[in-house]
């Protein structure tokens, strides 16, 4: 196991892309056979993982998804419309047979389907066990995080961890060859830490950011809004300090999805976000170090009013709006897939001069 390191450290390791190699993508795409630009997000994702990884054609063959489950004290003020317990009986089923005759959740269907490997950590799930198929050696907080609507969430220290944990894991997932990185989590409740944390990084404790997440009544959604904006006011988070966010208002999830996307940057592996969780730890990871935006994919849309706000402010265009608000990072296995349609564009496509077309008259198809 990597002795890994530090979050300073992997701040200073990130570098910009690849410009000639991004600039040679592009003239490539501009020389196919179609209208320039007539492919949209697709072209532009191949030019950006040539950029990530050096090279115009790119095959990413071994892809990894990892799902960080944890508790979040917060649910005390009823903020979830779901159990707490909820989290412990997700990650077992996660970790259940991989017999698709189990009944299995939506991210192992998922995950399965495009050939991503599928990695469980518990970093705080109330009453959950060691058990085959979760990693429970980074347990941070056995009871998950504390309400913040009273406390802190978590002490700084285990924020740091958490965020140094996931740079670490996404470390161990190159050196084991794996060429792009999802990130998941499961945490009844968690939609409320995310929604803190995005409010936090924007400076802006405005209610009409909080959104109902996976289904309240109209009055545990006005308590959720009021208890979120009394914690940031209670808190006073550093907007600028990553660390302070998640130690005020964050959750070990999020935490370690920061990681996650750092490490990313620092490792040059191109990583997926998934919904408003997720986007909330890419925010962070953006205010530790702006460069790690080049690396992030944005999935599907999320219909969270955050999550909006989030994807805005860092200019992120997600590839797909699908109405999904499951979580467990299902957008990452499905837009791995349409990563995996740009780079066979990028490789496989025949280009005008190698069919001998006059091409000048795409002069006036600019897209």
């Amino acid at each position: 196991m990597s002795r890994g390191i530090t979050i300073e450290e992997a701040v200073g390791r990130v570098r910009p892309l690849d410009e000639r190699a991004a600039r040679a993508a592009r003239e490539r795409q501009d020389g196919l056979l179609k209208p320039r630009g007539s492919l949209g997000e697709l072209e532009a994702l191949s030019i950006r993982i040539a950029g990530i990884t050096g090279q115009v054609k790119n095959t990413l063959t071994r892809k990894v998804h990892l799902l960080f489950g944890s508790d979040h004290g917060i649910c005390d003020e009823g903020v979830s419309g779901s159990p707490q317990y909820f989290t412990r009986v997700l990650m077992e089923l996660y970790a259940a047979s991989g017999n698709p005759a189990d009944g299995q959740c939506g991210i192992n269907v998922l995950c399965r389907h495009a050939g991503v490997a599928l990695r469980l950590y518990d970093l705080g799930v109330k009453g959950l066990g060691p058990r085959p198929g979760i990693d429970s050696s980074h347990k941070l907080m056995p009871e998950g995080t504390a309400n913040f609507a009273r406390t802190r969430a978590m002490p700084p220290e285990t924020a740091r961890a958490a965020v140094e944990l996931g740079v670490r894991l996404v470390e161990e997932a190159r050196e084991e060859g794996y060429q792009m990185i999802g990130a998941g989590e499961v945490g009844m409740g968690n939609t409320a830490p995310a929604a803190a944390c995005i409010m936090a990084a924007l400076n802006r404790p405005d209610p009409a950011l909080v959104g109902r997440g996976g289904g309240l009544t109209d009055e545990a959604f006005a308590n959720k809004k009021r208890v979120i904006v009394e914690a940031l006011r209670l808190h006073h988070p550093d907007p600028d300090a990553p660390l302070d966010i998640l130690s005020c208002v964050g959750g070990l999830d999020i935490a370690a999805m920061t990681g996650v996307f750092l490490g990313a940057a620092a490792y040059r592996l191109p990583v997926v976000i998934d919904g408003v969780i997720s986007i909330a730890a890419a925010l962070l990871a953006l205010r530790l170090v702006p460069g790690a935006k080049e690396f992030m994919i944005a999935s599907h849309r999320s219909a969270e009013p955050a999550y909006t706000a989030a994807a805005e402010t860092m200019g992120l265009t997600p590839l797909m709006t699908l109405g999904m608000r499951l979580g467990e990072g299902t957008g990452c296995p499905i837009a791995m897939q349409l990563v995996d349609d740009a780079l066979a564009v990028m490789n496989e496509m025949g280009t005008f001069a190698g069919a001998s077309l006059e091409s000048e008259y795409r002069e006036e198809l600019r897209a």
